[in-house]
């Protein structure tokens, strides 16, 4: 199991960088995962943004509709895109578990069920 290092927090992820443990989450990991995957800096938007799928999922185990997102928020209508670049990095950099191939496909449609 990989390790990702980030100052002296080491944090467990899969090989494809998901958070192992979702309760393992906090801004300094986040930190970490976005580093990870190419991204230097996570800016108060984008943290606000992650904190919101991670509750939403908490609430209903699933990622949120991104309009819902960017509105609760009061971010742009494609917010989501505008911070992260596809909503499954967003859902990775949010700790939440590795998704299945539905969920892939959903999000890289950019769409959520409904």
């Amino acid at each position: 199991m990989p390790i990702v290092e980030y100052g002296d927090l080491k944090i467990n992820v899969d090989d494809e960088g998901y958070l192992i443990n979702f309760d393992d989450w906090n801004e300094q990991t986040a930190c970490a995962l976005a580093e990870r995957e190419g991204i230097e800096e996570l800016t108060l938007e984008k943290l606000e943004i992650l904190k919101f799928v991670r509750q939403f999922y908490k609430e209903f185990n699933f990622f949120p509709i991104f309009d819902a997102v960017c509105k609760n928020l009061h971010q742009p209508h494609n917010c989501i895109a505008e911070q992260f670049a596809s909503p499954l990095l967003t859902w990775k950099l949010a700790g939440l578990p590795k998704p299945d191939e539905f969920i892939v496909t959903v999000l890289e449609h950019k769409q959520t069920p409904g």
